[in-house]
Parts: structure tokens; sequence; C-alpha cells
């Protein structure tokens, strides 16, 4: 039986992107008076970008810096405000249900959790947001998860292994006895460089990315009477997983 599942948040406890962080950003931009609005088509192409810090960087190295950041001091601090107005604001839109948990995650983390099997997420995502996120499963539930690895408390975000190589360390089993549950290619990327066997469920943005690496693609864990993955499911593609 496998031991242990690492999930990743966005797309995948929560289908968060187009209707959470994006909107999100350009509430953000707009408290901020910032001339900026991302469209779902524009935010795509930011995804590719892992970690919000970054993707706004991204953004304003490409179609300009706001006034009064010709400094890399005066943008650092612009990005910090903006990442920590930003975050309140879509912690504030979990908190109100615009984000339900995705079909499947509970009734997973259910069957682990009458199985004795720890849980645990890696996220780019900040730690007051997933925290939000955890809320929604309930209080027995949220305090079920042995560790969650957030926002920057690794080096390097995914697809660098980084943080997965942590949830090793964290976990100290056997890669065969773990799985991960990711939506995006850059966290099976990620995931996968951790030599961690990794189970896709598709998400708004990245159904049509390449996850070749992947133990098995699906659109969605399920719940009755749709399931699509068990945990028995998990177990065995876990111990057939060759790297």
């Amino acid at each position: 039986m496998i031991k242990a599942i690492i999930f990743d948040c966005d797309g995948v406890l929560v289908d968060t992107e187009r209707d959470g962080h994006r909107v999100g950003f350009n509430r953000a931009f707009k408290a901020m008076g910032i001339d900026a609005e991302w469209s779902v088509e524009l935010y795509a192409k930011l995804l590719l970008v892992a970690g919000g810090k970054e993707r706004m960087r991204a953004y304003f190295d490409e179609y300009g810096w706001p006034a009064g950041t010709d400094t890399d001091e005066a943008k650092d601090d612009l990005i910090l405000a903006l990442h920590k107005t930003k975050t309140q604001i879509t912690s504030d839109l979990v908190s109100e249900g615009g984000m339900p948990i995705r079909p499947g995650i509970l009734r997973i983390i259910d069957e682990a959790i009458a199985n004795d099997v720890k849980l645990g997420v890696c996220t780019t995502s900040n730690a007051k947001f997933i925290d939000a996120v955890l809320d929604l499963m309930g209080p027995e539930r949220k305090a079920k998860f042995a560790f969650v690895h957030a926002g920057d408390v690794v080096k390097k975000k995914k697809p660098n292994p980084e943080i997965y190589e942590l949830a090793k360390q964290s976990l100290g089993l056997p890669v065969n006895e773990c799985i991960v549950v990711e939506d995006s290619r850059n966290g099976l990327l990620a995931a996968t460089g951790a030599g961690l066997p990794t189970l896709i469920t598709t998400s708004t943005y990245t159904v049509e990315e390449d996850f070749s690496e992947a133990v098995k693609v699906v659109p969605e864990l399920g719940d009755e009477p749709n399931v699509n993955v068990r945990l028995a499911d998990m177990s065995e593609l876990a111990s057939g997983y060759a790297g």
C-alpha cells in the first residue's frame, strides 16, 4: 500500500488559476493604481513562469514597468506589495467559497486517512493562500497534513525539483511508496525530477500540455459514481514506477 500522497495546490486541490489568481492579480493592479489587466489568454502565457512574484516580473519586463520603478529596489518593493495585496484578495475569494475543492480530492484524502497514508502539499502559492484552501476541507482533514511546503520555502520554483526533494526529506520514504498529484508540466517535471511517480489531473489551463512522463493522466480524481482514481490505483501506479 502507498504510504504518502503529495498534492500540488493550484489546479489540483482547487482550479484556481483562471478565476482565482488571475482575478487576484487584476484586482491588486487596480488597487495599487497600475494600468495592467491580464486576460484569460495572456494569463495562459504567463503561467509558463512559475511563481506569482516571478510571473509579475516577467510581465513587467516584457510590457514595461510602472512609473517610479527605476531602481532594482523599487521594483522589488512593488512586487512584494502587489503580491501581498493579491494574496489577501485570493485568500478572501477562497474563504467566500468562490473556488470549491475539485472533485475526488476529499474522497481520496478520506481514503488516505483511513489507511494511515501521510499527506503533504508542495506548491509555489503563498502559505496564507494554501492555508485558506486547506480550511475548506475542514479542521479534521487539515490536521492530517504532515507538511505544507509553500511559497518561498525553496530558492528555485517548479520545474526545478527542489521542493519535491524537500518533500522526500520530510517523508523519509522510498519513492515507490509515494505519489504526487500535479496538474501542469512544470509540476510534473519538478516531481519526476526528484524521482517521484506523478499522477496528473488536468485543469483549465493545462489540458493541452505534454504529460508523457506521468504515470497516469485523468481530467479529475472524480467522485461516485464517476471515480477515475482510487487509493488502490495510486498504490499500483507508484509501485510500478521505474522513473
